[in-house]
């Protein structure tokens, strides 16, 4: 190929990017504004509430301006957590030293946060969702629609199942998933990142300007420091934004016994083949591509096995021989390391398919983190022994 024609073909790939770009940016109203609510209020949650309420006073043709958040009710020094919120506008125990803007409304009551929304935010430890949608049953628009931003699996008598369609299938709304390399104190301060959305549009849509769809999703957490693709493949950036806290665990073993570089970024390899591995295996509606292209993919993965919770509490717990649980309660400050869950529901559900072996990084970070086998032994668990002599 000529010069000129790759130069044409170059330019012909970034217009048709442009004008994508564009079009999910342009102008976008609704016959009614959109209310939407956030469920957490933790760092990421407090963040993502930032994000949104941001959006929400910008677009008054297509958000109610207000947006509430279910805050679980603290003390600090006496004084209620939401009523610190609400008056300066600040979240101290979670996410301190950052504005938050001054429509973001802090509550204590979860069903008078959520009743009357019509895009509701989850984002709480995933541990937690199960008591939290119980209690939302019966108590919310049957029209609304939901994104949820937590990392994690449902493994119950129907095996392993997206939080996204765990939502869906308690409450009986269309629930997407956002998910992208994003720790939460840079966003927070506004330094530029990038994160996916995924969002499957329900057979009961009711048309552009009625209900929620890529655009107005684009529309609600896009920022320019913060910037936002929308996706059909919920699937894919859901395994992956669960499974890269798992890995993150073994990047901070090896961190934690000063093995390096090198070792850290062997983890991450195999880490994101057994990823790509689980989702073909046990969600073949996931698209490979999703892993390496979008921000939910190898970019989390990387962004999270080098600062993340994960990583942190796995580096501590190579250094003073403490559990996971009592690393996490040491030095996280009330929030979860959630790769701590993860890594024990992914191992039961492969224990329980048989499918451990097809698995021996995650297989590792269990047994290592639950049945005290010596993080040394990490590299000899995952070597692969297929030698031909």
């Amino acid at each position: 190929m000529a010069a000129t024609d790759r130069l044409n073909q170059t330019s012909d790939i970034l217009s048709q990017s442009m004008r994508k770009t564009d079009s999910s940016m342009s102008v976008v109203t609704a016959e009614s504004p959109y209310k939407v609510s956030v469920v957490g209020s933790g760092n990421w949650g407090t963040t993502i509430a930032k994000v949104v309420a941001e959006n929400t006073k910008e677009k008054p043709d297509l958000f109610q301006e207000d947006v509430n958040m279910w805050v679980f009710e603290e003390q600090i020094d006496g004084t209620p957590l939401t009523q610190i919120i609400n008056t300066k506008h600040q979240n101290v125990k979670y996410l301190p030293n950052i504005d938050l803007p001054e429509n973001l409304i802090a509550n204590p009551d979860l069903i008078a946060t959520t009743k009357d929304a019509d895009v509701i935010v989850f984002n709480v430890p995933h541990q937690f969702l199960g008591r939290i949608v119980s209690q939302m049953k019966g108590q919310i628009k049957p029209t609304a629609r939901a994104v949820s931003c937590l990392k994690g699996f449902e493994v119950g008598p129907k095996g392993v199942q997206l939080l996204s369609d765990y939502v869906t299938q308690e409450l009986g709304i269309e629930c997407g998933a956002l998910s992208g390399a994003n720790l939460a104190p840079e966003v927070a301060k506004e330094h530029w990142s990038e994160t996916t959305v995924a969002y499957r549009i329900p057979d009961d849509f009711k048309g552009e300007g009625k209900d929620i769809d890529h655009r107005v999703l684009k529309q609600l957490f896009h920022r320019p420091y913060f910037h936002v693709n929308v996706i059909d493949d919920v699937a894919g950036i859901s395994i992956a934004g669960a499974l890269k806290n798992v890995v993150a665990l073994g990047c901070g073993f090896v961190t934690g016994l000063g093995w390096g570089n090198n070792a850290a970024a062997a983890i991450q390899r195999v880490g994101l083949g057994e990823i790509i591995k689980f989702g073909r295996m046990f969600f073949p509606e996931s698209k490979v591509e999703t892993y390496y292209q979008e921000s939910a993919g190898v970019a989390d993965l990387i962004t999270t096995c080098s600062g993340g919770r994960n990583v942190r509490v796995a580096t501590e717990m190579a250094k003073t021989g403490k559990s996971g649980e009592q690393v996490e309660k040491d030095i996280l400050n009330g929030q979860s390391a959630q790769g701590l869950v993860t890594c024990k529901e992914v191992h039961q559900w492969l224990e329980s398919s048989g499918h451990t072996e097809d698995f021996p990084l995650f297989e590792a970070v269990y047994q290592i983190t639950y049945e005290n086998v010596p993080m040394k032994e990490l590299p000899s668990m995952i070597e692969e022994l297929d030698i031909v002599e």
